[in-house]
């Protein structure tokens, strides 16, 4: 059975750990564990998929819980994937913020999974690496 909660306190060796489980690690800092840790404690809303304790699951988000929710990593340990762990997980951190619009930039390898699930893919996001890029 797969327990989901609302965790403030998530480890940064578990974040890590799911982050490289998941192949998400790829496009993260794994090997900066101040960084994560600063990327954990300014998550203001975490929800966990756990499996008999283990960590198999996180959704890590930055909301204001009435206009925007930004989905910044969902990561599944990839044992577990394709039993609607993911889904499940957005599921919970949209109850969250019901009236925010839940936005997130896909993973190249999860491009087909979001529209599958049911969102909405949209063409107008821009974003910026860093500020020597602004002409």
């Amino acid at each position: 059975m797969i327990k989901y909660q609302i965790e403030k306190n998530l480890s940064v060796e578990e974040f890590k750990a799911v982050l490289i489980a998941s192949t998400l690690g790829e496009r993260r800092p794994i090997n900066e564990p101040e960084r994560l840790a600063k990327m954990l404690e300014h998550g203001n809303l975490i929800i966990t998929a756990r499996h008999d304790g283990k960590l198999i699951g996180v959704s890590r988000s930055l909301t204001d819980f009435l206009f925007c929710t930004y989905l910044s990593d969902l990561a599944v340990d990839q044992h577990y994937q394709r039993k609607g762990i993911g889904k499940e997980l957005i599921r919970r951190t949209k109850l969250e913020a019901p009236k925010a619009k839940l936005i997130l930039l896909a993973a190249p390898a999860a491009i087909a999974y979001y529209p599958r699930i049911g969102m909405t893919q949209h063409e107008f996001c821009f974003y910026l690496d860093g500020v020597e890029q602004l002409v």
